[in-house]
């Protein structure tokens, strides 16, 4: 149990050394063309490599924890899944360019750290995806995310039972098999990939024995990370009912995208630590300006006029997340996936 707190405490400290580099000299508000230049004089390829370095050997302090009882197991089992959670954030600066100094580094970075052990598909193919199919077109009909929305039930029509089962389908059958069916795709076309995930398990076993292969890496790998991610994706955008917008990107995304928790810095801060991380919580001024590190994103969202949904809740509450996608979907099916008229 020592070793295993050694770890977690290691870890944690590591990935502090990221977040105090970037906050040397970093204004509270400021516009985007200023944080973009201070972001350039503080970028660095150490700070991105302690902080990968940090999230693992936490990983392998929960893997410790997890041969120590079945209360000990599901604990390790929620901190790996938000573990996962966080590298696969940390690689989508990578994607953007802006995790690393060198366009290298951030290749680089991102497959060692996360996109091959976790078994993601190569970055440049997420980058393809994400930078150049879903960043321009969010909410419309050629946007791919949309489409996984759609594939999980929530269509045009949907009822609230329809509405609640796609809110969990990455713990569904229908989604395990979705997922474990894009993790052996990506195995058969990628020995690589496939040797990575094999080194993972070895690692994972090496150093909590099979307790840590089941839950602290298959569980979280399968189901808890999935679903994480997939509760951020139904919080990015107002997918089903946006709001048609001209001028900047500012004043576009404003119109597609929400901001969730603004008023309740408690629920706010328990999200950016857990399944909101790395600037997910500030996904409206992530969209706005694309170029901006996770660290700067607070300061660029003050900036910035709020976006014209800004929900208290994502399950609860009125207005929620889920009450305005299931109210969209059920009250002008023909606008799916296409903008709505401005009020």
């Amino acid at each position: 149990m020592d070793l295993c707190l050694a770890l977690l405490a290691c870890g944690l400290l590591l990935r502090q050394a990221d977040r105090l580099h970037h906050a040397h000299n970093r204004p509270h508000a400021a516009p985007a063309r200023e944080l973009l230049a201070l972001q350039r004089r503080r970028a660095s390829t150490l700070t991105p490599v302690l902080l990968l370095a940090g999230q693992w050997i936490q990983i392998a302090g929960w893997w410790l924890l997890a041969g120590h009882g079945p209360l000990a197991a599901a604990v390790a089992a929620l901190a790996v899944a938000v573990h996962f959670r966080h590298l696969q954030e940390v690689s989508h600066f990578a994607v953007h360019g802006v995790l690393a100094r060198t366009p290298r580094a951030n290749l680089l970075l991102g497959e060692a750290g996360a996109h091959l052990p976790l078994a993601l598909a190569p970055l440049p193919l997420r980058r393809r995806s994400h930078v150049r199919d879903h960043h321009p077109n969010a909410t419309m009909a050629t946007d791919p995310n949309l489409d996984d929305l759609h594939r999980a039930g929530l269509r045009p029509g949907a009822t609230r039972t329809t509405v609640a089962w796609a809110l969990i389908h990455p713990l569904t059958p229908r989604g395990l098999y979705a997922t474990a069916t894009a993790i052996a795709a990506v195995l058969r076309r990628s020995p690589a990939r496939a040797a990575a995930l094999a080194a993972t398990a070895t690692l994972a076993v090496l150093i909590g024995g099979i307790p840590a292969l089941i839950w602290g890496l298959l569980l979280p790998r399968l189901l808890l990370y999935p679903q994480l991610a997939w509760m951020s994706l139904i919080n990015e955008h107002t997918w089903f009912d946006p709001e048609t917008r001209t001028g900047s990107a500012a004043d576009i995304e404003a119109g597609r995208c929400l901001r969730l928790y603004p008023r309740n810095r408690a629920l706010a801060a328990i999200a950016a630590t857990t399944w909101l991380p790395y600037g997910d919580l500030h996904h409206y001024a992530h969209s706005a300006h694309p170029g901006l590190r996770w660290n700067y994103l607070r300061a660029a969202e003050r900036h910035l006029p709020p976006p014209h949904f800004t929900p208290a809740g994502l399950l609860l509450g009125s207005p929620s997340v889920i009450r305005r996608h299931h109210q969209a979907l059920t009250a002008s099916p023909a606008r799916i996936g296409q903008p709505a008229p401005t009020a």
